[in-house]
C-alpha cells in the first residue's frame, strides 16, 4: 500500500518555506549594516526622499531610515530600537548578533532539528552566557570619573566625531553627572540635559553650561540692553501686543480723531503691561511664542528698553518646564499674577557671539537649578556635523546611563563575545542531546562581533580570531582586537572599556527576536 501523501505534507513544506524567507530577509538587514561596526566601521550615506542628506554609522539611525518592506525585517528594525531605549548603545552589535544566530538557526532548521527546540536552547543558552558575562565584570564607582571616561571614549571611537572625543567624553560625563547624586541614582532621565545646536566654529568649540542658552539673540532693535549682573527673569505667557477680539471682525475708521484715539489706547494698554513687569522688579523678560495674535511688538519692545529691561523672544511651549525647572522662575499666564516671588535669578546673563557665524545667543550662567539640569552648547561646521555630534553626545550620555542603571564594566573590542563563546561551548560537552548542538552553534554565532571587528579594520579575520581563542583559553579574560596596533592585547589595560547592560541587552534582544522569528511558521496578509 502506498504512503499518503497530503496536506499535513503541504502544510510542513510551507511553514519551512516561511521560516527560511524570514531568515533570509532578516539576514539582509543585519547585512546591511554590519560593515559599521567598530572604530574601524564604515558610514553611511541616506538620501531622504525630500532629498536631505544624512550620514551615521549608528545602527538605530541608519535603520530608522531605512524603508524596510519585509514584515520580519521591520522586526530587526525595532530590536535596535529596542537596544537603543534600553542601553542607548550596541544599536548596531544587536542586530549582527542577531543576522549571526539566524544563519546558525537555518543550519540547524536544515538538519532536522525542530524550531521549537532550538527556541528553547538558545534561551538557556542566552541565560547562561548574562550569567558568564556577570562572573567577567568589574564593579564601576561613579566617583572614578576616569573610568566612565574611558567607557565613553569606547562609544565614541567608532562615531564620525571619534577624533573630537577628547572634548566630547568629558563632556557627556559630567553632563550626566550633574544631573543626578551617583550615590542615590537608579536612572537617568536625559531630558534635563538640554543639547543647543549653532553652526559656526568646531566642534572642539562644543561646550558645557550650567546653566541655560537660548539658540536666538535678544532684542535690541529698540535698544534694549544685552547684559545683566544679577538678573531677576520672568518668563510670561502672555502677548505684549494689543488685544484681539476671538473672532475674525475688521474695525472700520472713519475720520482722524478716532484713529488717533485707537493708537492712544493701544499705546496705553502696552505702557501698562509694560510698567506692571518692571514693578514686579524683573530685568530680563523670557516671551513665549504666541499662535494667536503677535507675542510682542515694536511699540512693547521700545517701552521694555526704555525701562532698561531684556527681551528674549520665540520662547518655545516645549522649553517652558525646563527653563522653569533651571532659573527657579514660574511661567506668568497673566500679568495681574506679575509679582516678584514667581521670578528666577541668574548671576549673570548676557547674549555671546558665536565665532565664525555671526551669530548670536543668550547664555545664562550661575542659576539656583533647583531642577538638576544642564545644557550642552554643541558646535560644527555644517549643520550635518551637528546633527552626527548630537547623535555621538546622546549615545555617550546613554552609555554613563547604563553605568548607572547596572553599575558594572566588561571589556570592549569582541573580549566579552570570545569569553561567552569559549565558556559556553565548555558548557555545551556537559548538555545532552539537542541542547549541546544547538548550544554549540549558538556559542559559535557569537563570534561574528570578534569577526565582524577585524574584518572591518582590514585585518585577516581567521587569524585573529583564533589568535582570540588561544587568548582566552589561556585565561586572559579582557583579551581583545586592538584595531590600533592591529594585535590581540588586553581590553583592561587598554582602557577599552563598556557597560555591562550593553552586552547583556543586546544578547537578550537579539535572542528573544530570533525565537520569536522561530516561531513563525505562516504569514497572513490581512487587506
Amino acid at each position: 500500500m502506498t504512503a499518503r501523501t497530503g496536506e499535513t505534507f503541504n502544510e510542513r513544506s510551507k511553514g519551512k518555506d516561511i521560516r527560511m524567507s524570514n531568515i533570509v530577509a532578516a539576514k539582509a538587514v543585519a547585512t546591511a549594516i554590519r560593515t559599521s561596526l567598530g572604530p574601524r566601521g564604515m558610514d553611511k550615506m541616506i538620501q531622504k526622499g525630500d532629498g536631505e542628506v544624512l550620514i551615521s554609522n549608528d545602527g538605530a539611525t541608519i535603520l530608522s531610515q531605512m524603508q524596510v518592506m519585509h514584515p520580519t525585517a521591520k522586526m530587526l528594525v525595532e530590536l535596535s530600537k529596542s537596544q537603543d531605549i534600553e542601553a542607548g548603545d550596541g544599536t548596531t552589535s544587536v542586530c549582527v548578533i542577531a543576522g549571526a544566530l539566524l544563519d546558525a538557526c537555518g543550519q540547524l532548521l536544515s538538519k532536522g532539528i525542530h524550531p521549537t527546540q532550538i527556541a528553547s536552547s538558545f534561551m538557556k543558552a542566552c541565560n547562561a552566557a548574562e550569567t558568564i558575562l556577570e562572573g567577567i565584570s568589574r564593579p564601576v564607582d561613579l566617583t572614578k570619573r576616569e573610568d566612565l571616561i574611558s567607557a565613553v571614549n569606547t562609544c565614541l571611537s567608532s562615531k564620525v566625531v571619534s577624533q573630537n572625543s577628547d572634548v566630547l567624553a568629558p563632556i557627556a560625563v559630567d553632563s550626566v553627572l550633574g544631573v543626578i547624586d551617583s550615590a542615590a541614582a537608579k536612572n537617568v532621565d536625559l531630558r534635563d540635559i538640554r543639547m543647543v545646536q549653532q553652526v559656526g566654529g568646531t566642534i572642539d568649540d562644543t561646550e558645557l553650561v550650567n546653566g541655560i542658552v537660548f539658540d536666538k539673540g535678544a532684542k535690541k532693535s529698540a535698544g534694549g540692553p544685552t547684559k545683566f549682573e544679577n538678573a531677576k527673569i520672568a518668563l510670561i505667557q502672555f502677548c505684549l501686543s494689543a488685544p484681539k477680539s476671538d473672532m475674525e471682525n475688521n474695525v472700520v475708521v472713519s475720520d482722524y480723531a478716532a484713529m488717533d484715539r485707537l493708537l492712544r489706547e493701544e499705546r496705553k494698554h502696552i505702557l501698562g503691561l509694560c510698567k506692571k513687569i518692571k514693578k514686579s522688579g524683573a530685568n530680563v523678560v523670557l516671551i513665549q511664542k504666541s499662535i494667536l495674535r503677535d507675542a510682542y511688538n515694536e511699540l512693547s519692545l521700545h517701552f521694555l528698553a526704555k525701562m532698561d529691561i531684556m527681551v528674549v523672544t520665540e520662547i518655545d511651549r516645549n522649553d517652558v518646564e525646563f527653563i522653569a525647572r533651571t532659573l527657579g522662575c514660574q511661567p506668568i499666564a497673566h500679568v495681574d499674577s506679575m509679582t516678584s516671588d514667581k521670578l528666577g535669578s541668574a548671576e549673570h546673563v548676557g547674549e555671546v557671539s558665536i565665532a565664525g557665524s555671526g551669530h548670536k545667543v543668550v547664555k545664562m550662567t550661575g542659576v539656583k537649578n533647583p531642577g538638576k539640569t544642564m545644557t550642552v552648547l554643541l558646535r560644527g561646521s555644517n549643520k550635518l556635523v551637528l546633527a552626527e555630534a548630537d547623535r555621538s553626545v546622546h549615545d555617550a550620555q546613554c552609555v554613563v546611563r547604563s553605568l548607572v542603571k547596572k553599575r558594572f564594566m566588561i571589556a570592549g573590542g569582541g573580549a566579552a563575545e570570545a569569553e561567552i563563546s569559549l565558556r559556553l561551548k565548555e558548557l555545551s560537552h556537559g548538555a545532552t542531546g539537542m541542547d549541546a548542538f544547538c548550544m554549540k552553534a549558538f556559542a559559535e554565532a557569537l563570534e561574528v562581533v570578534p569577526y565582524t571587528l577585524a574584518e572591518n579594520a582590514g585585518l585577516n579575520p581567521i587569524n585573529i580570531v583564533t589568535e582570540l581563542r588561544k587568548a582566552h583559553t589561556e585565561g586572559v579574560k579582557g583579551a581583545g582586537i586592538n584595531v590600533k596596533k592591529n594585535k590581540i592585547t588586553d581590553m583592561y589595560e587598554e582602557n577599552v572599556l563598556q557597560p555591562l547592560l550593553v552586552s547583556t541587552s543586546a544578547i537578550t534582544l537579539a535572542t528573544e527576536t530570533v525565537c520569536m522569528i522561530l516561531k513563525i511558521d505562516d504569514l497572513v496578509v490581512v487587506m
